[in-house]
């Protein structure tokens, strides 16, 4: 069995749900305290194991190639004025893995963004991030990162993973909601993809979270799909293709996960990541209590 050794971001997305801010800056760029979502997604994918990323680009969104290449004027500026503890932050961002960019030349769904990379990927088994969901792992008892764990289950099962988490029903209608078969341990059995049902319809409450691990016959499956009536195709009905024929597994992800393509997600994952800092907590947690006593 191949390991998985690449993995693909889509981030052509325009980001109106944090308009006006990205106007001009990509929301994948936008900041959990001093680091931008995408940089935590990346973050993931090496300390999983992968070295290869593509990321799937749109219009405007150079700024992303420029955050994870070398910066040299910066970097002196460092240097001369003794700012090594930084110096080596950014370096380290550089260095972390290699950064292949590909650009989305229309927004017409998640799937055909997923299908930009195949010529990427080359036939092998490979890890597709979605940037709307943080996933935080270093509470669970072993530290797996969330896309680690997916790894592992691909490489326990040989077929596609979707990592998944419950949710409360009321909350169906925002997620893919798997059609479960057989259940075992965190490991269930994929029978479809309900996308954004209503809540008393869902077929489950365990919905797809933004983090999968696909062999490579999710291209041919993608290449199969009629657009919807908005001229998309989506990446949950190749995936149920793939479901009813090799198959495919829904594995329940341990971690605690941020929705930061929603403002409240996104605002909640700001203020649990500064209260992990442990520069920032001392004077930000006092803060918090004085705020709460007054409303």
């Amino acid at each position: 069995m191949s390991k998985v050794r690449k993995a693909v971001i889509p981030a052509a997305g325009f980001g109106t749900r944090f308009l006006p801010a990205t106007k001009a800056l990509p929301k994948e760029m936008l900041p959990i305290v001093d680091t931008p979502t995408l940089q935590y997604v990346v973050e993931e994918a090496v300390a999983s194991g992968v070295k290869e990323i593509l990321i799937i680009l749109g219009k405007n969104k150079k700024c992303i190639e420029d955050h994870f290449d070398i910066a040299v004027e910066l970097e002196q500026l460092l240097i001369k004025t003794h700012k090594y503890d930084y110096l080596q932050q950014i370096r380290d961002i550089a260095n972390m893995a290699h950064v292949h960019y590909i650009r989305q030349k229309e927004m017409n769904g998640s799937a055909n963004a997923v299908l930009e990379a195949e010529a990427f990927i080359g036939g092998e088994p490979f890890a597709v991030l979605f940037g709307d969901d943080l996933m935080y792992t270093k509470d669970v008892p072993d530290g797996r990162p969330a896309l680690k764990q997916l790894i592992d289950a691909y490489e326990t099962t040989g077929c596609t993973i979707l990592g998944c988490q419950t949710v409360k029903r009321e909350d169906a209608d925002k997620y893919g909601m798997i059609d479960p078969g057989a259940v075992k341990g965190r490991y269930t059995r994929i029978n479809g993809i309900v996308e954004k049902p209503e809540p008393d319809k869902a077929p489950s409450l365990l919905a797809s979270m933004g983090r999968f691990v696909f062999t490579p016959e999710i291209f041919d499956m993608i290449k199969t799909l009629k657009p919807h009536e908005n001229g998309e195709t989506y990446l949950t009905d190749a995936i149920e293709l793939v479901a009813k024929t090799s198959g495919a597994y829904a594995y329940d992800m341990e971690g605690e996960r941020y929705d930061v393509g929603d403002k409240f997600g996104f605002v909640r994952a700001t203020i649990e990541y500064a209260l992990r800092d442990k520069t920032i907590s001392p004077k930000l947690a006092p803060f918090i209590k004085e705020m709460a006593k007054k409303l």
